[in-house]
C-alpha cells in the first residue's frame, strides 16, 4: 500500500511533466497544490482513502481523487503511466538536477534537442546553454556542477539500502549447504554513511560445491577466486571466499579496513593470521579496535579516552527526541508516536513538531502550540511515560528563533535548526548559528550541517565555532540518525567530544516506522568512540530532567 511520500512523489512528477508538455498551467497547479496540500495533512490519509473521502480534504478536487484511488488500488497511475510513455525516456532523470525545472527543460528540448544527462553535459562543455536565451554562463556553470555530483552520488548508496541489499543476499547464502559461516565486512562492517560496494567474507568447505550450489541461485561472474553478484543498484557484491576458519578471521580482518588503518597499524596478512580479531591485534602491539572505529583519524587523537572504544547501543537508550507527529509534517498521531516509544521500553520522550516559520511542513502558531501541550498532558496521563512538549524551531536568518523568547517558554524543550536560507556565505552561516546556540531556550541544535547525503552538500560554516559555542553554551549536538542525513558528520565527534560537548541521537522520526532509524544514528555514533555518558537519550529521566534545567528554570 503506497504511503503518503509516494503519493506526493507521483503527484509532484504528474506536475512536472505535465509542465514539460506544456499543458494547461490550472492542472499543473492542482496536481503540485495537491503534493503541497499532503504535506500538511495530518489525518490519516489511508483511512481517508479506504472510506473514499478524499474529498474532505480541501484542494484535493475530482481529478487528483481519482489519480489517488488508482494509485492505491493498483499499485500504479494510469494518468503517470500516459505521461511518461510520451515523454523522452531521459527527461525525467534530467528533473533531478537542481535549478532545472521543467519549464526550462523544455526549451533545452525545443532548441537543444536535449533528452538525456548525458547530452545535457556535452551542451554545457560545447558552451551551448551559455549562448542560449533564458540561461546564460552562471546557469550553464550550475548544471554542470549538478551533473558532476549526480555523477559521484550514482556510484554509492546509503547505508539502509546497502543492508537491505546485504540482507537480501544473506537470504540466498544462508540456504546453501556449503556455506559454513559470512558476513559483511569493508565498508558496510565500518558503518560508513554511504557505501560504494558491498563485500562479503564466505566460509565454505568446497569452494567448488559452493559455486555449483550458488549458480542454480544467482548470476555470478568468477574471477580470480571471487564471485561479483549482479544486486540491481549501483554498487556489486564482491565474495571473499576461503577454506578454513583461521583464513576466514584474518580475511574478515584485513577486507574490514580501512586501507588506511591496516597500513598504520603495519598488518601483514601472512604474518598476522589468527583465529580471532582480539588475537590479531594482540600480535601487532595494538589495543582491541571496534570495526567501526578502524579509521585513520582514530590515530590522529591525542587524548586516551578519544581511542578508547564506544560502549553506545540501543539498550543505551532511555529516551527518544526530536520526533514529529500529524500536528506539522509526521504521519502518525501524538498519542501513536507515544505508544510506540513506551514499546521501544524507553522512559520518556521529547515531541518536537515543526514551529510556525515552517509553512512547507505545517509548522505550529501559537494557538496549535498550546492546543497540543494540552493533548501531550493527556497522552503523558493515559500511557503513562514521560512526555516532554518540544518543538523544532527554525533558525531564522539573523539567528533569531521564531517565536519570541516569553512564548519559547512554553516548552520544555527546544531543538534550534537551519532549515532555509542555504546559500549564505561561511561567516553569516556560522554567526546566524552562534545566536540560536546562545539562546537560553535552545537545548540542542539539529542537524548541523543541513546536509542530504547523495542530494545535498552542507552549507558553509566554520564547523570549529559551531561546535565550541555549543560547549561553552552547554547545547547538545544532535547526530540526526535518518539515514540521508546522519548529521553530525561522523568525522566532527572527535573534535566535539574533545571540546567536551554533549550529544543526542534521534530519528527525527515522521512515523512509527522512522524510530527504527536510531539504530543507524547510533552506528555513526559508534564511529566516533562516543560513550553512554555523552549521550543525553541514555540518561536516566532525573537527569535528564536536570538537564534541561542546565539554564533555564522549567516546570517539568
Amino acid at each position: 500500500m503506497p504511503d503518503k511520500s509516494e503519493i506526493i512523489k507521483l503527484l509532484t512528477s504528474i506536475a512536472n511533466l505535465l509542465e514539460f508538455h506544456g499543458e494547461n498551467r490550472f492542472e499543473v497547479s492542482a496536481f503540485r497544490n495537491g503534493a503541497n496540500v499532503l504535506r500538511g495533512l495530518e489525518k490519516d490519509i489511508n483511512e481517508l482513502v479506504q472510506q473514499k473521502s478524499l474529498n474532505s480534504i480541501k484542494g484535493i478536487g475530482k481529478g487528483l481523487q481519482s489519480v489517488i484511488y488508482d494509485f492505491y488500488e493498483k499499485n500504479k497511475s494510469e494518468k503517470y503511466e500516459e505521461l511518461k510513455n510520451k515523454t523522452p525516456e531521459g527527461i525525467e532523470e534530467i528533473l533531478r538536477i537542481r535549478g532545472l525545472g521543467p519549464k526550462k527543460l523544455r526549451v533545452l528540448y525545443d532548441e537543444l534537442n536535449i533528452t538525456n544527462i548525458g547530452e545535457l553535459e556535452y551542451a554545457c562543455k560545447e558552451n551551448h546553454l551559455a549562448l542560449l536565451k533564458g540561461f546564460g554562463n552562471k546557469t550553464q556553470v550550475n548544471i554542470q556542477e549538478q551533473i558532476d555530483k549526480l555523477k559521484i552520488y550514482s556510484k554509492f548508496v546509503l547505508i539502509n539500502k546497502a543492508e537491505e541489499i546485504y540482507n537480501e543476499i544473506a537470504k540466498v547464502l544462508s540456504k546453501l549447504k556449503h556455506v559454513k559461516r559470512f558476513e559483511a565486512t569493508g565498508e558496510l562492517r565500518r558503518h560508513l554513511e554511504i557505501i560504494s560496494s558491498l563485500e562479503i567474507v564466505l566460509l565454505t568447505p568446497n569452494i567448488n560445491k559452493f559455486k555449483s550450489e550458488l549458480e542454480k541461485e544467482v548470476k555470478f561472474d568468477d574471477e580470480n577466486g571471487k564471485l561479483e553478484l549482479s544486486t540491481g543498484f549501483a554498487i556489486s557484491c564482491l565474495l571473499h571466499i576461503v577454506t578454513t576458519e583461521i583464513e576466514y578471521i584474518s580475511k574478515l580482518f584485513e577486507t574490514t579496513g580501512s586501507k588506511e588503518f591496516l597500513k598504520k597499524i603495519k598488518f601483514n596478512l601472512e604474518k598476522n593470521k589468527s583465529d580471532s580479531e582480539e588475537e590479531i591485534f594482540k600480535k601487532i602491539n595494538t589495543p582491541f579496535i571496534i570495526p567501526e572505529m578502524r579509521e585513520e583519524l582514530y590515530f590522529d587523537q591525542k587524548k586516551k579516552k578519544l581511542q578508547e572504544n564506544s560502549n553506545l547501543s540501543m539498550e543505551s537508550f532511555n529516551g527518544l527526541l526530536h520526533f514529529h507527529t500529524t500536528y506539522s509534517d509526521g504521519r502518525n498521531s501524538l498519542e501513536d508516536m507515544i505508544k510506540k516509544v513506551k514499546e521501544m521500553g524507553m522512559e520518556y520522550a521529547a515531541v518536537c513538531d515543526h514551529s510556525k516559520s515552517a509553512f512547507y511542513a505545517n509548522g505550529l502558531n501559537e494557538d496549535m502550540v498550546l492546543r497540543q501541550k494540552e493533548e501531550v498532558a493527556k497522552v503523558f496521563g493515559e500511557i503513562g511515560i514521560k512526555v516532554f512538549h518540544g518543538i523544532e524551531s527554525d533558525i531564522l536568518q539573523d539567528g533569531s528563533l521564531d517565536y519570541d523568547d516569553n512564548f519559547l517558554g512554553y516548552f520544555d524543550f527546544l531543538v534550534a535548526s537551519v532549515h532555509s536560507g542555504f546559500t549564505l556565505k561561511e561567516d553569516a552561516m556560522t554567526g546566524r548559528i552562534i545566536n540560536a546556540i546562545e539562546n537560553l531556550n535552545t537545548d540542542v541544535l539539529g542537524h548541523p550541517s543541513g546536509r542530504l547525503l547523495l542530494s545535498r552538500e552542507p552549507y558553509r560554516f566554520d564547523h570549529k565555532k559551531i561546535i565550541d559555542a555549543c560547549a561553552v553554551n552547554k547545547v547538545a549536538i544532535e547526530i540526526n540518525a535518518n539515514p540521508r542525513r546522519l548529521d553530525l558528520d561522523w568525522r566532527w565527534i572527535y573534535y566535539a567530544r574533545e571540546k567536551g560537548c554533549l550529544f543526542t541521537i534521534n530519528a527525527d522520526a515522521h512515523s512509527t516506522n522512522d524510530f527504527l532509524y536510531t539504530e543507524y544514528g547510533v552506528k555513526i555514533a559508534r564511529k566516533g568512540g562516543l560513550k553512554e555518558e555523552e549521550v543525553i537519550n541514555c540518561y536516566d529521566l532525573n537527569s535528564f530532567k536536570r538537564f534541561l534545567q542546565r539554564k533555564v528554570k522549567r516546570v517539568l
